[in-house]
């Protein structure tokens, strides 16, 4: 059976103190208590506030703590970026990987991707995978072979053994800070294609047991339907995750098998 999850993906938001109340604010929801084996909470806070949430939420057996991104070569001189050694030494346990705003603001290509997912498996680390299409694609209705490609000439890369380890969250990225939202339709669409997808390039089995994040602006009041998707397993939450009664009313959404 595979996992209900919800990430939040905290951006270049909240400084320090802002985060620390944000987490404690969390942590003293119903979240924790919401959360079991097949249900799981991840926050990707900046990187500066990495151990301290690893620290706060050590006790929680099924909240877990992700960096936004790493980088694609194990060590070296690289000022300013961060390793995935360097990220799974302090206790985290997934990375945000092909981010929109990545590929868009840091021109990251389809090799890198592979070569960040690649590093994260290398280092135990959990790869949240993201796909998704721009308003131009969708408008021309060649969204699913745009994300076809998109997985092809990464994730689908690998051995299967390796891709049975990731998580797979679909951006639409013209819903994403915009004001519009996919419908609940046009979400589900997309998902049972990726699920198809990775039945065909992997199996049956790997494809039921991936994990598949709706990530284009998710919110409390849309979070059910959503949710109620049969292929669509939680979400990868921006703005909405910042806000603590927010992200717990998202939480508390994912109860469907």
């Amino acid at each position: 059976m595979r996992k209900n999850i919800v990430a939040a993906n905290w951006k270049m938001n909240k400084n320090h103190p802002e985060a620390i109340e944000l987490i404690q604010s969390i942590i003293n929801s119903k979240i924790p208590a919401h959360t079991s084996t097949n249900q799981q909470v991840i926050l990707a806070t900046p990187y500066l506030y990495l151990r301290e949430a690893v620290f706060l939420t050590q006790d929680f057996q099924h909240l877990y703590i992700a960096a936004q991104n790493c980088h694609h070569e194990a060590k070296g001189a690289y000022t300013g970026e961060i390793s995935a050694s360097q990220l799974a030494s302090l206790g985290v346990t997934h990375v945000i990987i092909g981010h929109s705003e990545r590929r868009m603001y840091f021109n990251e290509t389809d090799e890198i991707l592979l070569q960040k997912t690649q590093i994260a498996l290398q280092n135990h680390l959990i790869p949240i995978f993201c796909c998704g299409e721009p308003l131009n694609i969708r408008e021309a209705n060649n969204h699913l072979e745009y994300i076809q490609a998109q997985l092809e000439n990464t994730v689908f890369q690998l051995a299967s053994e390796a891709f049975q380890k990731i998580i797979i969250a679909y951006e639409p990225i013209w819903a994403i800070g915009t004001g519009k939202t996919a419908t609940v339709e046009q979400a589900q669409e997309v998902h049972e294609y990726i699920r198809t997808l990775i039945s065909n390039q992997f199996g049956t089995d790997i494809a039921e047991n991936t994990p598949i994040l709706y990530g284009g602006s998710c919110n409390a009041q849309n979070a059910s339907s959503l949710f109620a998707q049969k292929d669509i397993d939680g979400g990868l939450i921006g703005g909405a995750s910042l806000i603590a009664k927010d992200f717990e009313t998202i939480v508390l959404s994912t109860t469907h098998p």
